[in-house]
């Protein structure tokens, strides 16, 4: 299992735009891959689930991946994250 932590910069945190990048980013990807928040956990490649739990500004959360390619859709995710403006 890969895992990384981001804390999130943008403004207005992880609304409908960037959910739908990160959303899109990890469903290219077959391996499980979660998003965690204040101890919630969703499937970063449902956007009604990370659209649930309310990232805003300052928050920091983990994304965990388990598969076959679990380092190749970290490394994805993370590149939406940096080019989104969403993490440093």
């Amino acid at each position: 299992m890969e895992k990384r932590d981001f804390h999130i910069i943008a403004e207005t945190g992880i609304h409908a735009r960037p959910a739908t990048l990160l959303v899109q980013s990890a469903s290219k990807f077959n391996s499980d891959i979660n998003l965690e928040y204040k101890g919630k956990s969703v499937n970063l490649k449902s956007i009604m689930g990370v659209m649930s739990l309310g990232v805003g500004k300052d928050a920091d959360v983990t994304i965990s991946a388990e598969g076959a390619d679990e380092a190749d859709a970290i490394a994805a995710i993370a590149d939406t994250m940096t080019k989104e403006g969403l993490s440093d």
